[in-house]
C-alpha cells in the first residue's frame, strides 16, 4: 500500500467515524485527497518560485556573464517552475479519483492542456533568451535573426493549438491535420480578410509596429489609434473624425508613427527664413564693436577677430580692402548667435542635433536654416516654442544690419550707380 493509499483509508475511517455512509465517506475522502494534492502542488510551486527568486536570482546577477541575466529577462525558470503543480496532479489524480474515472479523465486531460501551454511558453521563452544572446554580438547588426525567431515562436503555438485540440477530441495529431487539409482551401476563400487581418495584427503586435494611443498618419488619417482588432485599428483624427483602417494595410503599405518622437523627448523644428543677400557684407571695425555689445556672442567675436588678425598680419594681407585676407560677416555673426541662442534656450533639446546652416541661394535669397529639437512634443506646446523662437530671430535679423527678403520689396537697387549698393 502506497502512502497515497494509505491517506485515503484514513480519510475514510474519519468519515465512517462521523456516521458517514460508506459510499458517501470513500467519495468525500478521495475528493478530499485530489484537492489535498492540488494544495500541495500549489504550495511547492510557490517556494520553488521563492526559491528562485531569493536564492537563484541573486547568484546570478553577482556573476559577471550577462548571458545568465538574460534568463531572468526571459522568466524560463519561473515558468519551468508552473509544471511543478501539473505533474503533482497528473501522477495522483488516478489514484485519488479511482471511482470517478469520468472526473479522472477530465482532470488529466485539463492538466495535460495546462501543461502543454506551460511548455509551449517556456520554449517561445527559451527561443527569446537565445535570441537575446545572439544580439548581445556584433554579428547581429548585419545578420539579425529576429525575423526568424518570431517565425519559430508563431509554429511553436501552431502546435500548441493542435496538440491541444487533438487531447480535447481524443484524437491523433495526423487526423486533425488530414481534416484541415481538405477545408484549408474553402476557409482561406470564406475567411480572407479575416485571415488577412489576423496575420496582420499578430505582425503589427509581434513587430511592436502599433500601440493604443501612438499617434500615425496613414492616407487621409491623422490622430490617435483608439482600438486595434483582428480586422480593422480605428484612429481618432485631429478634427475628432473617426477613420477605420483594414489591420493588414498598415503592414502591406507605408505608414508613420510618431511614437518614435513621443519617446525621444524631442520634436523637430526645422525651419528657413530667407536673407536678402544684398544686405550680405563684410563687418567694418564699427560694426564689430557694436556686434560685441550682444552679450551671447561678444566673447566669440573677440576670440575670432585676434585669430583672424593674427593670420593676416602672418600673411601680411593688405586689409585696406575687405576682400584681402580673412574677414568677419555679418551673417557669419548672425549664425553664431542663433547657434548660442539655441544653447541657452530651456526649451530646445540639448541631447539632440543642432545646427544653423546655409542652404542653396534662391532667387528669393540665402535660406538660413535652423534645425533644432523642442523638449515640447505635445502639439500646442510644441508650437508655441516654435513661434516664440522665429519671433526672436525675425526680430534679430535687423540687429546684424541684415533683411529679410520678401515680395514685393520696399528695397529698391540703384542701376544707375557704378557700385552694388543698396538704397531704400
Amino acid at each position: 500500500m502506497t502512502l497515497m493509499d494509505e491517506y485515503i483509508a484514513l480519510l475514510v475511517q474519519f468519515g465512517l467515524r462521523m456516521n458517514l455512509h460508506g459510499t458517501t465517506a470513500i467519495a468525500i475522502a478521495e475528493t478530499l485527497a485530489f484537492l489535498s494534492i492540488v494544495v500541495v502542488g500549489i504550495i511547492v510551486y510557490f517556494i520553488a518560485k521563492l526559491i528562485i527568486k531569493k536564492v537563484i536570482y541573486p547568484i546570478i546577477r553577482r556573476t559577471s556573464s550577462q548571458y545568465d541575466d538574460l534568463l531572468i529577462k526571459n522568466k524560463v525558470l519561473t515558468r519551468l517552475c508552473l509544471l511543478i503543480p501539473i505533474i503533482i496532479v497528473k501522477a495522483y489524480a488516478r489514484q485519488t479519483l479511482p471511482d470517478y474515472q469520468g472526473t479522472a479523465d477530465m482532470m488529466l486531460t485539463l492538466a495535460s492542456i495546462l501543461e502543454v501551454l506551460i511548455i509551449a511558453r517556456t520554449l517561445v521563452s527559451t527561443v527569446n533568451f537565445g535570441k537575446d544572446i545572439y544580439n548581445s554580438h556584433e554579428m547581429a547588426k548585419d545578420k539579425p535573426i529576429t525575423g526568424l525567431t518570431q517565425v519559430v515562436n508563431i509554429i511553436i503555438y501552431c502546435v500548441c493549438t493542435l496538440i491541444i485540440f487533438s487531447l480535447l477530441l481524443h484524437k491523433e495529431i495526423s487526423a486533425l491535420l488530414i481534416g484541415l487539409g481538405t477545408i484549408s482551401a474553402l476557409l482561406l476563400l470564406i475567411f480572407q480578410n479575416t485571415i488577412l487581418g489576423f496575420v496582420g495584427s499578430i505582425q503589427l503586435s509581434v513587430n511592436d509596429m502599433l500601440r493604443i494611443g501612438d499617434w500615425i498618419v496613414v492616407g487621409d488619417a491623422d490622430g490617435t489609434v483608439t482600438e486595434i482588432n483582428l480586422t480593422t485599428v480605428k484612429v481618432q483624427n485631429w478634427d475628432n473624425t473617426i477613420t477605420t483602417i483594414p489591420t493588414y494595410t498598415l503592414v502591406a503599405n507605408q505608414f508613420t508613427n510618431w511614437r518614435g518622437m513621443s519617446e525621444s523627448g524631442g520634436r523637430r523644428i526645422m525651419r528657413s527664413i530667407n536673407i536678402d543677400i544684398d544686405s550680405i557684407k563684410f563687418c567694418t571695425p564699427e560694426m564689430l564693436e557694436r556686434f560685441k555689445k550682444i552679450e551671447l556672442i561678444s566673447e566669440y567675436i573677440a576670440l575670432k577677430q585676434k585669430e583672424i588678425d593674427k593670420y593676416n598680419n602672418q600673411n601680411h594681407c593688405d586689409t585696406s580692402l575687405a576682400i584681402n585676407g580673412r574677414q568677419q560677416t555679418n551673417i557669419g555673426i548672425f549664425r553664431i548667435y542663433l547657434l548660442e541662442y539655441l544653447k541657452q534656450n530651456k526649451n530646445i533639446n540639448q541631447n539632440l542635433s543642432m545646427f544653423v546652416r546655409q542652404l542653396q541661394p534662391t532667387e528669393n535669397g540665402l535660406p538660413v536654416q535652423i534645425y533644432v529639437f523642442s523638449n515640447k512634443t505635445d502639439l500646442t506646446e510644441y508650437e508655441e516654442v516654435q513661434s516664440d523662437l522665429f519671433d526672436h530671430v525675425i526680430s534679430s535679423v535687423k540687429m546684424f544690419d541684415l533683411r529679410i527678403f520678401q515680395k514685393p520689396t520696399s528695397y529698391k537697387v540703384d542701376t544707375s550707380a557704378k557700385t552694388n549698393n543698396t538704397q531704400i
